[in-house]
């Protein structure tokens, strides 16, 4: 089943001519999943050639104009496909009031219907359905910022059909079988669900933490993830402006996910004032091996 992370902006506030601003599209079983919406959102989505009917989730960090100015942008397009049916942003009570305002002004008279889930800067579940479970941490940046965690669910065991050919297990028990019941013949011998099934698919997830400094009480909070992205907006050598403006170092990324131990860690959210983005690379690999660099259209499959 599909589970992959694209990449369409990671650049920082200060526009840069190398990258575009923040914005991630998780594509899970083919429905999309955008986590903020930089400018230029839009058109890095057709670029990758991700289908924009599928996106119907909208999760926002925080409401910093690098992360919030390409929504009018990329609904105005949405109105302009004929796309109809509804979208979910996910944001704050003021990300609410202001956005509303705005899309009342530029998008008048949307085919779409626009809703807005409310969050707050605190744990807690804010989208779920059958298969994917998405929740919040805090974060620790200038303004109420939060980070999102997508949560592939516990899928049901696989049957051994050998083993239930064996015992003559008829088809129409499999679906009870695989949802973990045990299966009793004619005769009223048990068959144990273990001896007909194998271990469900391991679950995979999916953490994404935007601008904040360094916090080492997070580590807990995502525990075991496979695939952490968190800001590396400096280098150490620029701590001391990372830690005034709420953002964290390459270093204390890599520290983050080896304490959270996180399968792999995805970089971005530079500062223009770097020149060479594999400086991040390089500071993160010092303490954490597993990392990889994040830069517009790459496309990581969990």
């Amino acid at each position: 089943m599909k589970f992959e992370i694209n990449v369409l902006g990671c650049g920082s506030a200060k526009p840069s001519p190398v990258h575009n601003p923040s914005c991630t599209v998780v594509n899970f079983r083919d429905n999309l999943f955008m986590i903020d919406c930089g400018e230029g959102a839009q058109k890095e989505l057709q670029r990758q050639r991700l289908k924009i009917p599928r996106l119907n989730h909208i999760f926002l960090t925080h409401l910093h104009g690098d992360h919030v100015f390409g929504l009018p942008g990329l609904l105005g397009t949405m109105a302009l496909s004929g796309l109809e049916g509804d979208i979910t942003i996910h944001t704050f009570e003021d990300g609410k009031r202001i956005l509303s305002s705005i899309f009342d002004y530029f998008n008048r008279g949307l085919p779409i219907d626009v809703k807005f889930n409310v969050i707050r800067p605190e744990e807690a579940v804010v989208f779920e359905n059958a298969s994917l479970r998405v929740r919040t941490v805090p974060l620790r940046h200038k303004i109420p910022a939060v980070g999102y965690i997508f949560e592939e669910k516990q899928g049901q065991r696989h049957i051994d059909r050998a083993m239930c050919d064996f015992h003559e297990v008829p088809v129409w028990a499999f679906n009870k079988i695989k949802a973990g019941e045990d299966f009793i013949k004619p005769d009223g011998t048990v068959i144990p669900n273990a001896m007909m099934t194998k271990d469900p698919t391991p679950t995979r997830s999916y953490a994404h933490i935007s601008d904040t400094s360094y916090m080492p009480e997070l580590a807990s909070k995502i525990e075991g993830v496979d695939l952490l992205f968190h800001e590396t907006t400096y280098l150490s050598q620029d701590s001391d402006k990372a830690k005034e403006r709420g953002h964290s170092t390459a270093a204390e990324a890599a520290k983050v996910a080896l304490e959270a131990n996180a399968g792999l860690l995805l970089t971005g959210h530079y500062s223009s004032r770097y020149k060479d983005d594999n400086l991040f690379l390089e500071e993160a690999r010092e303490v954490f091996p597993n990392v990889i660099l994040g830069k517009e259209g790459l496309r990581l499959s969990l």
